[in-house]
């Protein structure tokens, strides 16, 4: 053994406290010249090299790269390492006693108020129950004495004096027997001077069994501090009350055509029980889930001593029920000014020019398809609301709700072409609204203009301008150069100042739809026209069969605007559902008013559409399936860009058709083209039609995959004709008659191998092999049918012309005679289209 066996390794220099922090040397073994000792920690054993025979540290390192060790720098930070975890580890346990032993002592502390807390309680509750009984026996004693007084008896009576002593025994007389409730008293107040809890029949009963709380030796079962508080209450009424009953309650009992029983028994605030008892009394079987009718639920409701109130479901529409404003709450608004005319006749490019911006540079093919609403500020400062509606036949029903919400009509007649077929309609609309009209006469810097032609055709309908005498303004305007504009903004302001246009900004909103659109980001948008009050962001509000709340209002201009007062159009945004054109939007107080009136007015349509597709005899349901059979039907979906444009779509789709075909409309709707619109063309065999929409690219996939045939319009004109032409597909094909020529038969020859053979002359026209032919006996048809042969001499030929003699034989009829004519034509389909 070397001079180096003798030295401690590294670590272990300092004696035992070294020793002992670093852990006990278990062997020491060589490799060469360098000697290792093992040191073994309480986690893991280490491999310490001694230092080399001479010190040297180059040595050391030497000798551990050979033998790929650790030199004594390398160990020594190791050890340092391992006595920081082991502190560390340490550390981590006290902190970890420390806060169990604070949960512990917080526990602790919580059980002890809840300890002394329901001690409290208890104290509490037994010094009320003994002030309770101490007054119950003062009450007793004086009513004792008051009637021994009016007796004039010296003692009491018996029974009460048994009473008394029962109740609270007294010190007997010595010698005196023992009556067995002073026994009993006797023997409690023993026990309890003992601490010996008395036992009642129950606890005697309980005594036998062994419950979890006896084994556990945690006692019996207390009272929840709940349960003493409910007692407490109970006594302090009844303390209040005096012992008396306390009155009942009758109330007002809000009766529909139906209940169910248990809601029939909370709106009476009585027992479900009881109401379930009362209906068996009555013999009525009913449980608490079921409905009962009105006439029933009134006689339970009398007999429990309530009021009824008889309501119907409509009722719930009475919180919207219009307010008759106080003449001083009303103020001044703008005017709503509806432009109608006929198609191309330049209403939008005159609204551009007020406005000056290019609405019409938008619409597909330069006409209007959407109703818009636009607010416009004279140059007065005035504010001006517009409203922009089509020109085509289709969008009637776009106009008529213009014209409805509207406070004055300009009806745009151009120059160069007078009154056509939707100016008529136009007028007829203003007519039924009622409403003032304004004839703008445009297209005026024409060449072909001819602006007093318009106002003569306008007398045909009655429009009298101020031109001829009459009370309708006129104004010759130019929507391009912008000749006449300012005239026609005085005359809308002069004729706004005659109707004196007012109403109340302070109050719940009005207002109604004048377009309805589903929007891929925003949701269902609607463009409303608010007619009274003022509609805020964050009002809840209901539009026909829909509710919502108002999330933003976007302005004509798209900015978002906080509110909207009278006459302002503004865009909604937060509803449930894809409104009706049309529909009337009303501000209610709370969102469970808003969802019960929709719920209502859904059910409603529900069933008014049940009943207008139901047949109400039997005759009637035969009838119309066999006008079904001979109808054929050509199914479409349809999905359109706004509420207004899919009407007027299924409107125009409603008019195609005749006697023969019509065209059925499965489904119309608002918004891109979905996976469902797909299922239900594939199940019905229709194609798919988009309106300034498009279908979705699992739609697109769906569509590909199953064969339904999608197909994209942007202008109205060119889808209505695309349906008719499918349409008249559908028809049959129209067979005419062309009579090309007449035969006298001469003669009748029998030929082997072919039958009877006629030898004829053809007297008129020409005879042709393919053609048909009718036989003729005494100017009757005795025969139809066609050539088997037709011959001129000896060869088969195609024709023969008139004035030539030929042979023929009919195909499977051999009834031929001399005299008979032959009858020749030919038959001709013809494609019939749709008007």
């Amino acid at each position: 053994m070397s001079d180096t066996d003798g030295k401690k390794p590294l670590g272990l220099r300092s004696g035992g406290a070294g020793s002992a922090r670093t852990g006990q040397v278990k062997q020491s073994f060589s490799h060469g010249r360098t000697k290792n000792v093992v040191v073994e920690t309480k986690r893991k054993r280490v491999l310490v090299p001694k230092a080399g025979a001479g010190g040297k540290p180059g040595s050391d390192r030497a000798d551990a790269t050979k033998t790929g060790g650790a030199t004594d720098a390398e160990m020594e930070r190791r050890l340092r390492a391992l006595a920081a975890a082991k502190a560390r580890e340490a550390d981590d346990a006290k902190r970890r006693e420390d806060e169990e032993r604070q949960r512990e002592e917080e526990r602790a502390r919580r059980r002890a108020e809840a300890e002394a807390k329901e001690r409290e309680d208890r104290e509490r509750e037994e010094a009320l129950r003994a002030k309770a009984e101490e007054d119950e026996r003062q009450r007793q004693e004086a009513e004792a004495a008051a009637k021994r007084k009016a007796s004039g008896a010296a003692t009491p009576a018996p029974a009460e004096d048994a009473a008394t002593t029962a109740r609270a025994p007294g010190p007997r007389p010595a010698g005196a027997p023992m009556t067995e409730p002073q026994r009993k008293a006797e023997r409690e107040r023993e026990e309890r001077g003992k601490g010996v809890k008395t036992k009642t029949e129950g606890d005697r009963r309980r005594s036998g069994k062994l419950t979890l709380s006896e084994a556990l030796g945690e006692g019996g079962r207390q009272r929840s501090l709940a349960a003493m508080k409910r007692k407490q209450e109970r006594q302090r009424q009844k303390a209040m009350s005096g012992g008396q009953d306390r009155e009942k309650v009758v109330r007002e009992v809000q009766l529909p055509e139906t209940i169910v029983v248990q809601e029939l028994a909370n709106r009476m605030a009585e027992r479900v029980a009881d109401v379930v008892k009362s209906l068996m009394q009555n013999g009525i079987m009913a449980t608490q889930n079921q409905s009962i009718d009105a006439d029933t639920a009134e006689l339970i409701i009398e007999e429990f001593g309530h009021k009824v109130v008889r309501v119907s479901d409509s009722d719930v529409e009475q919180v919207i029920d219009t307010v008759e404003d106080k003449v001083g709450d009303l103020q001044s608004r703008p005017p709503v000014v509806t432009i109608m005319g006929h198609v191309d006749h330049g209403k939008t490019s005159l609204l551009d020019a007020i406005r000056n911006t290019r609405v019409v540079a938008g619409e597909a093919g330069g006409i209007t398809q959407h109703i818009g609403a636009y607010q416009v500020a004279t140059d007065g400062g005035q504010l001006l609301t517009f409203l922009d509606t089509p020109g085509h036949a289709a969008f009637t029903s776009m106009r008529a709700r213009g014209a409805q919400v509207t406070d004055i009509v300009v009806l745009v007649v151009a120059a160069d072409d007078a009154v056509m077929p939707q100016t008529v309609e136009a007028i007829n609309h203003a007519k039924a609204a009622k409403v003032p009209m304004i004839v703008a006469i445009n297209k005026i810097d024409k060449p072909a203009a001819n602006p007093m032609k318009v106002r003569t055709d306008l007398l045909q309908h009655e429009v009298v301008v101020e031109a001829m005498s009459g009370e309708v303004q006129d104004v010759e305007v130019s929507a391009l150069s912008g000749q006449g504009l300012p005239e026609l903004l005085e005359a809308i302001a002069l004729q706004a100042e005659i109707l004196e246009l007012k109403a109340n900004p302070d109050r719940p909103a009005e207002g109604a739809v004048i377009e309805a659109q589903l929007d891929v980001g925003r949701g269902p948008v609607a463009t409303v026209l608010v007619q009274k009050g003022t509609l805020k962001q964050g009002d809840i509000f209901v539009v026909g069969e829909q509710w919502g709340k108002v999330r933003a209002l976007v302005n004509d201009k798209g900015e978002r605007v906080k509110d909207a007062g009278p006459s302002v159009p503004v865009e909604v945004l937060g509803l449930n559902g894809t409104p009706e054109a049309g529909d009337v939007l009303n501000v209610v107080e709370t969102e469970a008013q808003a969802r019960e009136i929709a719920e209502y007015r859904q059910q409603a349509a529900k069933d008014k559409r049940a009943a207008a597709g139901a047949a109400t005899t039997l005759d009637q349901l035969l009838a119309k399936a066999k006008a079904d059979q001979n109808v054929s039907e050509l199914p479409i979906v349809v999905k359109a860009d706004v509420q207004g444009s899919a009407e007027a779509i299924v409107q125009a789709m409603e008019k195609i058709g005749n006697e023969e075909v019509r065209v059925r409309v499965l489904h119309s709707g608002v918004g891109a083209i979905t996976e469902s619109d797909i299922g239900l063309a594939e199940a019905s065999g229709a194609p798919v039609i988009g309106f300034n929409v498009r279908a979705n690219a699992p739609a697109r996939n769906a569509a590909q995959q199953k064969g339904v045939e999608i197909r994209y319009y942007s202008v109205i004109y060119d889808l209505v004709d695309d349906v008719k032409k499918a349409a008249s597909g559908l028809l049959s094909a129209e067979v005419r008659e062309n009579f090309i020529g007449y035969a006298e038969i001469k003669e009748v020859f029998k030929v082997s191998g072919v039958g009877k053979v006629a030898g004829c002359l053809v007297t008129d026209g020409v005879a042709r092999r393919s053609a048909g032919v009718r036989l003729l006996r005494d100017n009757v048809v005795i025969h139809e049918g066609t050539l088997k042969t037709l011959k001129r001499f000896k060869d088969e030929v195609k024709e023969v012309q008139s004035g030539q003699e030929c042979g023929m034989a009919f195909e499977n009829y051999d009834d031929i005679r001399p005299g008979d004519v032959i009858e020749i034509f030919e038959r001709e389909e013809v494609v019939r289209t749709l008007a």
